[in-house]
């Protein structure tokens, strides 16, 4: 009898890693859609991305607000979780602070419409940017420690500081003679501490 709770338990648990992994592969195809498309894409726009039928989307996600608020929580995750990985794997910090504001930068790119799709959830909205900062900024803030620690960058650097700026820098409204990556870029560049400082 204990086997087969056991052989149940496991069953379970398995189902519920199957379902999460299926969540997250839902996620990551809304998420290519939002960047593609904006955050109003057809649900079944979405839904064919990610190869399931729109009632699948909105058995877990009832609303709009819902699967944007999911998707954006889940790039969040992502986000949050690259900065001590690229901090590990990279050849430098300054280079990982770089690569993980590549991240940033993607997730901005995402990020516009959020607004207008939750607006009749503003209590949402204000969670959800409250998430976004209590996730991202300890990152951030560790990246540029190890980069001013590893005498690349001036000290001096605040995080929300950074963060704000660089989310200024891609209101770009869509307008094809702007990039934002290259003012990014810039304003990398004079982070960097020169030789002769």
């Amino acid at each position: 009898m204990s086997s087969e709770n056991s052989t149940g338990r496991v069953s379970a648990r398995s189902k519920r890693a199957d379902a999460l992994r299926n969540q997250q592969a839902l996620l990551a195809a809304a998420a290519e859609v939002f960047v593609a498309s904006g955050v109003d894409a057809p649900i079944r726009q979405i839904a064919a991305k990610a190869g399931v039928g729109t009632g699948t989307i909105y058995r877990h996600f009832p609303t709009r607000a819902d699967l944007v608020t999911a998707v954006f929580r889940h790039q969040i995750e992502e986000c949050a979780e690259a900065g001590s990985v690229l901090l590990a794997a990279a050849d430098s910090p300054f280079i990982a602070l770089r690569q993980w504001i590549d991240l940033f930068v993607d997730f901005l790119v995402t990020k516009h419409g959020l607004a207008d799709a939750m607006q009749s959830d503003s209590s949402g909205f204000a969670a959800l940017h409250r998430y976004f900062l209590d996730r991202l900024l300890p990152v951030c803030a560790r990246l540029l420690d190890a980069a001013v620690e590893a005498g690349e960058i001036r000290a001096g650097t605040h995080p929300y500081e950074l963060m704000r700026g660089i989310g200024n820098l891609c209101i770009g409204g869509g307008d094809p003679q702007y990039d934002p990556r290259r003012l990014v870029e810039l304003l990398l560049c004079g982070l960097q501490r020169h030789p002769s400082e």
